[in-house]
């Protein structure tokens, strides 16, 4: 399935692991294969939320966006995720991403000692932005995570006179009114990207220029139909596909569909060797394991 025309589709990427619990680099060129040639999907979103960043040393997170950027040069574009809750390792991970030539950084806000304002969060964003000036940069807005409130419409207001390189949003949040004020108030050439899977469908008509999502590591080749669809106006198949994507979710939901599961989803439909979460993350029970396999093929079939 070849990637949907004007729509960015960016697979937030699973960190691999051996069962031992160490990092696997092995499995990357592998899953840049995959995620290529099986789903149609280009771009990736590396050591986020679905990566486990906050479970990995900072070393750890060198390493893997060191990998992808060497393995995936030429064939996607990689975003790496440089947020932590420290202000110095944060700016330490963006240096980093510059050397090793990513395409982009990002950063979610940090959640431990919270900012308390758009202005805080502005600082610290400005501040780990000015350890890589040249990189392309997003904020990634993660409420339910963070906990960080503040709506993102006030925290991207002035934000290019302070970060020139500001990019856009990766908005992975289900507030769809701080979303559409985000999309008006956005010049051109900033991207917002859509980030609850779930509901992507409804931020289209809202100008999301993509969406960035845990599924599409698995569901992209047929996220691209929906895109595609979309973008030829026709609605019926649109949302035939969302609607599936909600089924599936929904029914995993009734397991706990936590990082875990679908680690492990992604697994049984990929063939790769991720291996488990890493701890506190439980892995998924195989009974558990075994019935979302066969929600999954029953519902999707290959491109």
């Amino acid at each position: 399935m070849a990637p949907a025309a004007g729509k960015k589709l960016v697979a937030a990427t699973f960190t691999p692991f051996t069962l031992e619990g160490e990092v696997k680099l092995a499995e990357i060129v592998p899953y840049i294969d995959y995620l290529t040639k099986k789903q149609g999907v280009n771009s990736v979103f590396v050591n986020g939320t679905t990566g486990e960043s906050m479970s990995l040393t900072v070393e750890e997170r060198k390493i893997l966006a060191q990998e992808w950027c060497e393995k995936a040069k030429g064939k996607m574009e990689v975003i790496v995720h440089v947020g932590c809750m420290s202000l110095k390792d944060s700016q330490e991970l963006a240096k980093h991403a510059a050397d090793i030539k990513a395409d982009a950084i990002a950063v979610m806000a940090p959640f431990f000692l919270k900012p308390k304002s758009a202005e805080a969060l502005k600082l610290y964003l400005q501040e780990v932005a000015s350890a890589a000036p040249h990189l392309p940069f997003y904020y990634y807005h993660i409420p339910a995570i963070t906990g960080v409130k503040v709506p993102a419409r006030d925290v991207i207001e002035g934000i290019q006179e302070r970060i020139p390189t500001f990019s856009g949003v990766k908005f992975s949040g289900t507030d769809l009114m701080d979303f559409g004020r985000c999309v008006s108030y956005s010049p051109p050439r900033w991207s917002l990207l859509y980030g609850v899977d779930e509901q992507l469908l409804a931020a289209l008509p809202m100008g999301a220029n993509g969406a960035v999502g845990s599924t599409y590591n698995y569901l992209g080749c047929h996220v691209n139909k929906l895109l595609s669809a979309f973008e030829s106006h026709d609605l019926d198949q649109a949302r035939k596909i969302q609607f599936k994507i909600q089924e599936l979710l929904s029914f995993a939901a009734n397991f706990g569909f936590d990082l875990g599961v679908n680690k492990q989803l992604m697994n049984d439909v990929s063939g790769l060797l991720l291996g488990p979460p890493r701890l506190p993350v439980m892995p998924c029970p195989n009974d558990h394991a075994q019935a979302i396999k066969e929600k999954y093929f029953k519902l999707f079939t290959e491109c």
